[in-house]
């Protein structure tokens, strides 16, 4: 249901914006605003994915958990996305989340609703459970029937 109303309040607030700035300024002044931040939008998300793509590699190569830099590089791409489209809330929500300190408070707000669980497969491996029974199996044959079984539909 949110996400209706985030899809009908943000166009509402963008026409607001621009009548409001477009009587401010006028006309041209307004759509130069909106192509300017629209360039360099573009640029500062090229150079901060750049640099969240470097601390990924950095954090594969030094095998450490690379949520953090994944966070951040998604959180750019969506600025990126926020930036090319057209609107003053839009370009101030983008540029907000090209700021590492915003984009930290938002994965800190996140984390606290997501539970993470990590699964360890390590080589001496034990059940913690008495009633897991660890075994091998193989396949009798010798009694299959030929046909298709029991299971399926003709």
């Amino acid at each position: 249901m949110w996400l209706l109303i985030l899809f009908i309040a943000v166009p509402l607030i963008e026409i607001g914006l621009f009548i409001q700035v477009g009587g401010w300024l006028g006309l041209w002044p307004t759509l130069a605003i909106v192509l300017v931040t629209a360039i360099a939008g573009t640029a500062l998300v090229r150079s901060q994915g750049a640099q969240a793509l470097a601390q990924l590699r950095t954090s594969f190569d030094d095998l450490r958990d690379p949520t953090e830099p994944l966070a951040h590089g998604a959180m750019i791409l969506f600025s990126g996305a926020l930036l090319l489209t057209p609107g003053f809330f839009t370009d101030a929500v983008g540029f907000a989340l090209l700021i590492p300190g915003v984009r930290r408070l938002v994965l800190s707000e996140i984390r606290k609703r997501v539970t993470v669980r990590t699964v360890r497969r390590d080589a001496g491996w034990q059940p913690q459970d008495d009633s897991i029974i660890e075994g091998t199996y193989t396949e009798d044959e010798t009694n299959r029937p030929s046909g298709p079984s029991g299971w399926t539909r003709h």
